[in-house]
């Protein structure tokens, strides 16, 4: 059984649709999301409207979690004070975007599950417990086996650091998918994760990124501008 992973899209419909044409060439069995679908984008609405329209079953990412729950990212920023000024401009942004949702796509969003099982796979969006934790790929053995050991399962998929990688620990493989959108690798291109049976491999899709920095100039949310200097860098920005 083949399986893609899609995670990360935080609202980038130019990236998503080029990963769905490249998806028609894959022909993955079933695909599933990570979460982080809306946030971050000039396109929040279409994509999780496109997603729910596509049936994929998927989990929460901690972007989700501060749309329906915004005491999430209040929480989270008082553990970093000296991110205060990242945190405020993320809530604007989440404010905007939780108007241009609805209540009807928060719903929808609240009802993700945090876990999917998938045969010998189980897929997160950052770590068991936690949606706004994550191991980096420089982490050490150790800590891969004592977050994703856990799940159970002899592989262990997760998204949300945005930089995609695929690591063999002790007795199991742990795999990052990277991100369709605002990847942080210095490769401005989309990613996904096809799992062929035991084999994680990661996808590389290049899409019109100037196209998607123009639909952010012209989308009207705030702090539209900072996200298309992580676009054009493919690196994190302080605002």
């Amino acid at each position: 059984m083949r399986i893609a992973i899609v995670s990360d899209i935080h609202g980038n419909q130019t990236a998503f649709e080029a990963v769905l044409a490249d998806l028609r060439q894959t022909s993955p069995d079933l695909i599933l999301h990570g979460g982080d679908l809306a946030d971050g984008g000039a396109s929040p609405a279409e994509i999780v409207d496109r997603i729910r329209d596509l049936g994929w079953q998927g989990v929460v990412g901690n972007t989700d979690e501060m749309l329906f729950k915004p005491e999430s990212l209040t929480d989270f920023a008082k553990q970093s004070p000296k991110l205060q000024p990242l945190f405020a401009v993320v809530e604007e942004m989440a404010v905007a975007t939780r108007e241009a949702l609805g209540e009807d796509r928060l719903t929808w969003l609240r009802d993700l599950p945090r876990t999917q099982i998938q045969g010998p796979m189980a897929l997160v969006h950052a770590s068991p417990d936690s949606l706004w934790r994550a191991p980096l790929p420089e982490a050490s053995d150790a800590e891969l086996e004592s977050v994703y050991g856990p799940l159970g399962q002899p592989i262990a998929i997760y998204g949300h650091v945005h930089r995609s990688y695929v690591r063999s620990v002790s007795k199991m493989i742990v795999a990052n998918t990277g991100s369709v959108s605002l990847s942080y690798d210095g490769d401005r291109r989309a990613a996904y994760l096809v799992l062929d049976e035991s084999t994680p491999t990661i996808r590389r899709v290049k899409y019109d990124v100037d196209k998607e920095i123009k639909a952010l100039s012209i989308c009207g949310f705030p702090h539209a501008d900072w996200v298309a200097k992580i676009l054009e860098s493919a690196r994190p920005q302080m605002p």
